[in-house]
This record gives structure tokens, C-alpha cells and sequence, in this order.
């Protein structure tokens, strides 16, 4: 009997076929093998909501040899990943086979959570059919992302700029961004002070915060106030008011799912949330280890956001915590966590065996695959743990109107943390804070100094990816899954840009879309909104929707907001005040406008006054004025005889006329010498993705290029017009020549010295 069993990922066929007899084949699908068509829409909305699917780009092959195999197979087994999209690639999958199989065939979903031999076969004695509401779910997902996409995209390219995108979740994801910065620029900076008190006492000394003026909180907002209070409690004597003892125990964190994998892998390791999710993919899949047949897959499906664990997973780890750590540190029952609206298809993040602790394992694993993996595993074996119980102590101390109080803590039992710390701000202050031993109630205090300090709100901080992502899940935006995706393309569109601390802050061009697009298109950029349709989409996935009734009813109010949108306002007609007196003819103010090479400054008195000016943006939003990088030339313009000038575009320096829009000649900017390879054009200076090179005025026709590090120096051996910079291998700057028939390709003549 034969039988196959097909995969989404080919790094799992080996680490799957080690656990199955001979008569499996296991095949790899290399992630989906269909979609919509990358060139219309696919989608058609009347009665019913038709989708049309078509083989992806270099699938052909995988197909056909998935059909040939299932032509002659008994039985077989679709195991793409347990989550919507690997229902769907399973269902793309049965569709192409089905017509193909030979009498009494059969076919089935299996799922599993992690690729171990027991797991492996527990699927496939427990299979099932495709699960359409799952499909169906997927497919309203893509719908949904394909219409705002695929509808929006084309009018952004009209009114601002060519190559920009739109998506569901996407432009959500930037508006936070945005509405960010939009509060960091509007913050009001407050003053405040604290005051701080050091005390002696026969035990020793207490540092303690003022909380209380006249049994009223204080609030200090100026120095002189702060010098009033000061000079007060120098003339009060301080006595012990009160000393409370309580504990405090600290739970452990439940074990990862991919949010909280997320953030924690940034947060502690450094890892982008992409990196993240890559090295993930690679312990699920499987490594090396020993010397068995195969790879050995380390942690569980890396896509989820339950929190369930396995009994079997549960048990495992308790028996390691009791050999490893002893009695004390085991609860008396498992520790069982939840999450409302998980999709609870899989397990937590999880190490498969918790005996391979990081230790055992890290010298099969890359430096990064081992740091994850050892956050995985501490954490999962921490989440059932005892909790740490601290010994806190607050103590009051009162003299005349005023009162100090300070609070500390002390760690009786360390419990979790032995395993996995992951430290908060206050218990690492609380730390720092000693209060000595022996003190008692209405013991007198001696105060040794009292000082001010002053503070000043801070605005709320812009995001990292760690907190985006944080406030993703928190609002409900999409999926974790999605979110290294998302994160990337709004890089890729030039809508963000990353700050020295590596925080998101949106460009001009960012701020200008999600403007638009708020004006426009409020449904689709409201928070909220986005939010309900993921639980629209989970209703799908159980049953309790109609997939077409959720995409007709979303479409029916998408089609009258993009009517408005297609007949609104350009960004070119667009302009932001700046308060600015012109400098040019000085009765004109100047306006922030958008062009093809991206926003500038310029006199509204235009066309009668011809100012314009580059610009930056101060960290409060206001506008700095820029020195021009626009030239004046003596040269007259080829075409009408008014004067050029050298300016800076989007893509780098030109030479263009001082009479457009009436003129629009331009030219590129001379490198200073003839072609070398066509012998009849000038060589200019031209640009692409931000990086200068030279090329003849007739590229593309003529193929010359070169790198922009030349120098007019000809070559003594071929008479090439110019060398180039290099770099030889003793790391010394010399001069090659870039002719390829050049006998000798490389010039040993120092950088300067020709």
C-alpha cells in the first residue's frame, strides 16, 4: 500500500520521514502552490463572492509531481501547518489531486503541533476532511487585505506618488505610528520636583520620597515652592510614624506565544521581530543532532496565540523541576493559563523535550538559534514553578506637617526565578532601596539632608518594534503571524524610518498617506473597526458567519468611500502652514507642498514669487529652513533660453530650466568626459536606490557604466579616460583601470599620486 504525506515546508520532510515506514513518501508543497493573480483583482462581488485562483510563479513543476504521486497513491495524508494558511494550501492541494486519484483513494488533513514521532502518528491515526470554515476564513482574510490593497493602492499612485501601497492592517499599523508622533509634538513639557530626605537612625540610615504635606499629597511644580517646603522640614524633628510588614509573591509569566515571543526576543536578545520569527521556523523544522537519521525538531508550532500546554508536555516538566530543583520549588498542581479569543488549534511555544536543556544543545545550534532557544525553554520551564516571595517593608516617617514614607523589598524565595528573570523597573528599584534592620515604631530619626530635585513630564516614547507589536496585540490589529510582514513593508514604502534607538518615526510621505487616507477613508483606518473584523474573521473559522455576508457587507460601505476618495484632493493640492515669512519677496508666507520629488518648502505667492526651499522638522514639528542645494548656471536653456539651474530630486542632482512648469527641459549632469565605450555621448552622473554611479547619456542603449569612486586620470597602458578606487588586499586605496580588455586589469599606482 502506498501513501504519501505532504508538507508545506521542504526542511521538514527528513525530520518527518525518520519517524515513518516505508511505505510513506512525505513531499513538500514549498508553501503555497496557488492565490489570486498578481496582475487584476480576482475577486468578484454580485450575489456570490467568486474567487479566482492561479498557480504561483515556478509552482508548475511541484504540482505535477504532487499529481503524479497521488495518481498512484492509496492514501494520503495533507499536513501543511496547523493554521488557516496551511488549510488553505491543503485545500488548493486536494483540488488539484482529487479529479486525479485511482478508485477507493483516500485523502485526509492531519495536524500536529510539533514533528516528533509520537505526535506524527497520533495525527494520522486521528484524521479528518479539510476544514472549509478555516478555509473560508482564510479566504475572507485575503479578500478583505486583496480589495484595500488592490482598490486603494492605484489611486495613491495618482495622487502622491508611483509604487506606494495600502493594506487592511498595514495602514493601521502606521497610523499608530503617526497619532504617536502627533502626541510626542503636542506634549506639553510640565516641571515637577520631588523631595528626598536621608535619615539617620542607630541601625543606620533610610533614604525616603515626601508624599504628604499636611496629610495632602504633594505636588510640587516650581523651585521656589520646593525651597518654601525644604526650608520647612529642616526645622521639624522626624520620628518613625509607622513600619508595615507584608509579602508579596511574583507569578510566573505564562509561557510564549508569537507576540510575547516577539517582544521578549527583541527586548532581551536584540532579534527584529523577522529574525525572530526565522530562527523560530528552524527549531520547529529541525536540526542536526547527534548522529540520528535525521533532524530533530526542538520547539512546537511557532505561530500561535494560545496558551494551552500538552498534559503529556506538563508532566514532563514537573518531573524535571522535582529532579533538578527539588520539591520546594514544584506547585502542588499544574499551572493551567488562558487567553479569551485565542485560537486554541495549537499548543504555547514550547520546548518538544524539556531534558534537552540549552546546555545539550547549543553546540548543534548557531550562536542566535541557541539564545532563542535557551528564552523558549527557560521560560516554558519557569511557568510551572513556584512563585518568588519577597519580604516587603514600608515605613512612614512623620515630622510636623510633613511625611516620608519608602518601601522596600526583600527576596525570601527565589522560587521561578531561579530558572527565568525577566526584570521589571520597580522590583529592580525596589532592590536598590535598604532599610536597616532593627528600626522600630516611634523611634526618633536624626535628618542628616534633605534635597530637591527637579523633573519634567516626559512625552509618551515611540515605538520599538517590541512595543509596536505589544500595542498591535493589545488593540486587537491583526495577527501575530503577520506582524514581521507588516513591519518590513512600511520600511520598504519609505513610510517610516528608524531613529538611533532603532524607534519608528513616520516620514513626510508616511504622515501625508495616513492623512489621506484617515480623510478618506475612516472605516479601514479605524482601530477599532480592524479589530472587530479579526473577530469577524474567528467567526468564520467556527461556523457562526457567512463568509460572503462579511466581505459583501464590508465592500457595500469600502465602494462608496473610495468613490469620494478618487474624486478628493491630490497630495499636490495639499499644502501645511508654516507660519514662515518668505525670504525672497518677503510678502508671501511659505507652505510645505508635495511634488514628484517629495515635500518642499515654497511662497504661496507662486508663480509671481519663485522661492522654494529643502526643510527639516524640528522634534516639537516646527519647520527649520534648509540651505537650497539648487545652483544658478551661467548656460541658457536649449529650449526657451532661460536660465538653468543644478537642483536635487528624488533621484539625485539635474540640471533643469528656471522657466517650469512652462519649460520642462532637464538633463543629467555631466561627469567632464566622452563615453569610452560609444565614443559619442557624454558620460553623466545618475542614481538609483540612493547609490551615484556613472553611465553614457545613452544608457540604456550604450551598456557603459561605472562605479562613482573614478577620477580623471587615464591609464598608461590602454589610455582608458579614467581609473577607478579600489581597495587592495593590504587594505591600500589604488587606482584600476575598468577597461576589460586592458591587459593589466589593475593599476599599481596609488590613490593621488597620478
Amino acid at each position: 500500500m502506498k501513501k504519501i504525506l505532504i508538507v508545506e515546508s521542504p526542511a521538514k520532510v527528513k525530520t518527518i520521514s525518520k519517524f515513518l515506514d516505508k511505505k510513506f513518501k512525505v513531499l513538500s508543497t514549498v508553501g503555497h502552490i496557488m492565490d489570486l493573480p498578481e496582475k487584476e483583482l480576482g475577486v468578484s462581488i454580485d450575489d456570490t463572492v467568486k474567487v479566482k485562483y492561479v498557480v504561483l510563479k515556478n509552482k508548475d513543476k511541484t504540482i505535477n509531481e504532487l499529481k503524479k504521486e497521488a495518481m498512484t497513491a492509496d492514501e494520503i495524508y495533507l499536513a501543511p501547518d496547523p493554521d488557516r494558511e496551511g488549510e488553505i494550501i491543503a485545500w488548493h492541494v486536494e483540488q488539484e489531486v482529487l479529479p486525479l486519484l485511482k478508485k477507493n483513494a483516500k485523502i485526509y488533513r492531519i495536524t500536529f503541533n510539533e514533528i516528533t514521532k509520537q505526535a506524527i502518528e497520533k495525527a494520522i491515526s486521528e484524521p479528518r476532511q479539510v476544514d472549509l470554515n478555516k478555509v473560508a476564513a482564510q479566504q475572507a482574510r485575503r479578500i478583505l487585505d486583496r480589495l484595500v490593497g488592490y482598490e486603494v493602492s492605484p489611486i495613491l499612485w495618482r495622487k502622491v506618488s508611483k509604487g506606494l501601497s495600502a493594506g487592511r492592517v498595514q495602514s493601521v499599523t502606521l497610523k499608530l505610528i503617526v497619532d504617536r508622533e502627533d502626541k510626542i509634538k503636542s506634549f506639553v513639557t510640565e516641571e515637577y520636583w520631588t523631595i528626598e530626605g536621608t535619615f539617620k537612625s542607630e541601625f543606620g540610615g533610610i533614604v525616603a520620597e515626601l508624599a504628604l504635606v499636611k496629610n495632602k499629597k504633594v505636588e510640587i511644580t516650581n523651585e521656589k515652592d520646593a525651597t518654601k517646603i525644604v526650608d520647612g522640614i529642616k526645622k521639624e524633628n522626624y520620628i518613625i510614624q509607622s513600619i508595615k510588614d507584608s509579602k508579596r509573591s511574583r507569578n510566573p509569566l505564562p509561557p510564549f506565544m508569537t507576540s510575547t515571543l516577539q517582544q521578549s526576543s527583541y527586548n532581551q536578545l536584540g532579534f527584529s521581530v523577522q529574525r525572530t520569527m526565522e530562527i523560530a521556523q528552524k527549531l520547529y523544522e529541525g536540526v542536526p543532532v547527534d548522529d540520528q537519521s535525521g533532524p530533530t525538531a526542538l520547539i512546537t508550532y511557532m505561530r500561535t496565540d494560545s496558551l494551552r500546554i500538552s498534559d503529556v508536555a506538563i508532566k514532563q516538566t514537573r518531573e524535571h523541576i522535582l529532579h533538578k530543583h527539588g520539591k520546594d520549588y514544584l506547585p502542588p498542581k499544574e499551572l493551567v493559563y488562558s487567553k479569551g479569543k485565542a485560537q486554541d488549534a495549537h499548543e504555547a511555544i514550547r520546548p518538544i523535550d524539556v531534558d534537552l536543556t540549552p546546555d545539550k544543545i547549543k553546540r548543534y545550534l548557531t550562536p542566535e538559534a541557541a539564545a532563542l532557544y535557551e528564552l523558549i525553554w527557560k521560560r516554558f520551564v519557569a511557568c510551572q514553578m513556584k512563585p518568588a516571595l519577597y519580604a516587603q517593608r514600608q515605613v512612614t516617617i512623620a515630622g510636623g506637617v510633613y511625611t516620608f514614607k519608602v518601601t522596600g523589598s526583600t527576596l525570601l524565595f527565589d522560587g521561578f526565578l531561579k530558572v527565568y528573570q525577566e526584570k521589571e523597573k520597580e522590583d529592580e528599584e525596589e532592590k536598590k532601596i535598604s532599610i536597616p534592620a532593627g528600626i522600630a515604631e516611634n523611634g526618633s530619626l536624626d535628618l542628616k539632608s534633605v534635597e530637591p530635585k527637579q523633573h519634567f513630564t516626559q512625552p509618551p516614547p515611540r515605538f520599538n518594534e517590541a512595543s509596536l507589536v505589544k500595542e498591535l496585540e493589545k488593540d486587537g490589529v491583526g495577527r501575530p503571524s503577520t506582524y514581521a510582514t507588516i513591519l518590513k513593508t512600511i520600511q520598504a514604502r519609505a513610510y517610516t524610518e528608524l531613529d538611533p534607538k532603532k524607534r519608528f518615526v513616520p516620514t513626510d510621505l508616511g504622515i501625508l498617506v495616513t492623512k489621506m487616507l484617515n480623510q478618506n477613508l475612516p472605516n479601514i483606518m479605524d482601530i477599532g473597526f480592524t479589530a472587530s473584523m479579526e473577530e469577524k474573521l474567528d467567526e468564520i473559522a467556527n461556523g457562526l458567519l457567512d463568509r460572503d455576508k462579511l466581505i459583501k457587507t464590508f465592500y457595500e460601505n469600502f465602494e462608496k468611500e473610495l468613490e469620494v476618495f478618487r474624486e478628493g484632493k491630490s497630495a499636490k493640492t495639499m499644502v501645511e502652514e508654516t507660519g514662515i515669512q518668505c525670504t525672497q519677496c518677503e510678502a508671501g508666507k511659505v507652505l510645505i507642498r508635495f511634488g514628484k520629488a517629495g515635500h518642499f518648502a515654497s511662497c504661496d505667492k507662486y508663480p509671481e514669487c519663485s522661492f522654494t526651499s529643502n526643510f527639516e522638522r524640528n522634534e516639537d514639528g516646527s519647520i527649520k529652513l534648509t540651505e537650497s542645494e539648487t545652483k544658478m548656471l551661467e548656460e541658457k536653456c536649449p529650449k526657451c533660453a532661460a536660465a538653468l539651474k543644478q537642483t536635487v530630486g528624488k533621484y539625485g542632482p539635474f540640471i533643469a530650466c528656471t522657466g517650469y512648469p512652462a519649460c520642462k527641459f532637464t538633463r543629467a549632469i555631466s561627469a567632464g568626459f566622452t563615453c569610452p565605450e560609444c565614443k559619442n555621448n557624454d558620460v553623466v552622473v545618475k542614481n538609483y536606490k540612493k547609490t551615484k554611479f556613472f553611465a553614457c547619456s545613452d544608457y540604456p542603449k550604450c551598456k557603459f557604466t561605472a562605479p562613482e569612486n573614478v577620477e580623471k586620470t587615464p591609464c598608461k597602458k590602454c589610455d582608458w579616460p579614467f581609473l577607478a578606487h579600489k581597495t587592495n588586499a593590504d587594505k591600500k586605496t589604488i587606482l584600476s583601470c575598468l577597461n576589460k580588455s586592458c591587459k593589466s586589469n589593475k593599476s599599481t599606482t596609488k590613490a593621488g599620486a597620478a
